[in-house]
């Protein structure tokens, strides 16, 4: 085995690792459908992101290829075996708030600032320089070695599920995606919509109608924002010092205003990773919340009303009777991603729910949508992704606990997560970093960063685990 200082390596490639990392955090690479092409089935900037990765991969003297648009791949190496790297460069969107621009790469205080930075265009690029310190040492290896790029990882996963229809499962892998030291269990992942039937009429005569409701763009999201329309046949001085009250006495940021005749109200939470709901403030259940306290119309107050009744406070589902806590793989958690409503076509709930594997999702299921029946809603667009896990004496798992034990001088702790990582799409594969024991969680959050030293580690990390895995020793 060859005697390889793997930090060394990296900082040699500091300077050039940082400025590809920039210019990768540059791509605003947002899911945007209408603004896609022949080319670009994603939307154009997610298409750019693709590119990017692929012609860094030409640079460097990488086998590339593009498949289907949708994802893509560097190759190193030959023979039989197989390992894999699968990483992606879409983001969700920034939100609001931020303190820098969210597309910038702005290097300060030991720190590059972006959305993606840590989710996943940081620990990509940390493993795409370790596999290029791995190609550039000229090590001998017995396996080929990919990078796999996805696109589509923070909505419906089509890149992976393209890619692999088209192209050989690799033996074994790692998704750099999530945290260290290794993760080896995560839970089931199921999106699904609650729908307001139509069949209650627009109610006349309402003094306080409730026109439109917003809030949410990605279901594995926290919303900061909810902004609700309101016709109001009455004076509004009354509901908007109602509002104000609301808003202070529960320490919250909203704001007020007329529009078109209508009267506009906003609330400002707080963003989070939908694995865990409690870390944020779902800034539309918090809106729903007070407008439950004032006479809506009918159709407006149903709405409202199954917001609070089984959402608000309830992030573990014990309203529906889905709770459950599993020792292992933790509890079963519902996060309201999005919230829409019109007059016209009713309300609906984006929802992502996350379960242990000792969880029966098919009689969870059931359960709810037995209780969203009686309040006059149906379940729509259901996907899962079944719970993922990899036995400890598996040998993927044995050389990776020997790499991170080897760099960090810790010990490399098996872990399980709520999370979904790209690792669940492989035979046998879990997730492997990038977010150090310790550090705080910013992925899908305002001011996203990732720590430059942090950056630095990972990719030492990767390189040797790329060459371990890649020999038969």
């Amino acid at each position: 085995m060859a005697n390889i200082d793997w930090k060394k390596e990296v900082n040699k490639r500091k300077s050039d690792l940082i400025g590809d990392l920039q210019g990768l955090l540059q791509i605003k690479s947002v899911l945007n459908e209408a603004c896609k092409a022949e080319d670009a089935p994603l939307g154009t900037e997610v298409k750019k992101a693709l590119d990017y990765m692929l012609e860094l991969g030409e640079r460097d003297g990488f086998i590339t290829k593009n498949v289907g648009n949708l994802a893509g791949h560097l190759e190193m190496g030959s023979g039989d075996g197989l390992i894999a790297a699968l990483c992606h460069v879409d983001v969700v969107p920034e939100g609001d708030g931020w303190s820098v621009d969210p597309y910038g790469g702005e290097v300060k205080d030991g720190k590059i600032f972006a959305r993606g930075a840590i989710d996943d265009k940081g620990p990509t690029m940390a493993a795409y320089y370790g596999l290029k310190i791995v190609k550039e040492l000229g090590l001998p290896i017995e396996k080929r070695i990919r990078l796999i790029i996805g696109t589509d990882e923070e909505s419906k996963w089509r890149c992976v599920n393209h890619y692999f229809e088209h192209e050989e499962m690799p033996d074994m892998g790692f998704a750099p995606d999530a945290d260290f030291p290794i993760i080896n269990a995560e839970k089931g992942i199921a999106d699904f919509d609650l729908k307001q039937k139509r069949n209650a009429p627009k109610e006349q005569g309402a003094k306080i109608t409730l026109i439109s409701f917003f809030s949410g763009r990605r279901y594995n999201m926290v919303p900061d924002h909810a902004r609700a329309v309101l016709d109001i046949q009455c004076d509004h001085t009354e509901l908007l010092q109602l509002f104000n009250d609301f808003k202070y006495s529960q320490g919250l940021s909203g704001s007020y205003y007329v529009e078109s005749g209508y009267v506009v109200l906003e609330m400002e939470g707080i963003s989070a990773h939908g694995m865990e709901p409690d870390n944020g403030k779902n800034a539309g259940l918090l809106l729903a919340n007070f407008l439950s306290t004032i006479k809506l119309d009918r159709k407006g107050k149903d709405f409202v009303e199954v917001a609070v009744q089984f959402f608000f406070g309830d992030s573990r589902g014990r309203a529906f009777g889905v709770q459950h806590r599993d020792e292992k793989m933790g509890d079963v958690t519902i996060n309201v991603g999005i919230m829409t409503f019109n007059d016209e076509d009713g309300g609906r709930f984006g929802l992502n729910l996350r379960y242990p594997a000792s969880f029966n999702l098919e009689e969870g299921m059931e359960k709810i949508i037995g209780f969203a029946d009686e309040a006059h809603f149906e379940v729509a667009n259901l996907s899962n992704l079944k719970p993922h896990y990899v036995p400890a004496d598996d040998i993927l798992i044995q050389k990776l606990v020997k790499v991170y034990e080897e760099q960090t001088n810790e010990k490399a702790e098996l872990m399980s997560i709520s999370g979904g990582t790209y690792a669940r799409s492989l035979k046998t594969g879990v997730a492997f970093g990038a977010l150090f024991p310790g550090r705080p969680d910013v992925a899908h959050q305002k001011d996203e960063y990732m720590e430059i030293e942090d950056l630095l580690k990972a990719t030492a990390l990767y390189a040797q685990a790329f060459y371990e895995l890649a020999c038969d020793k």
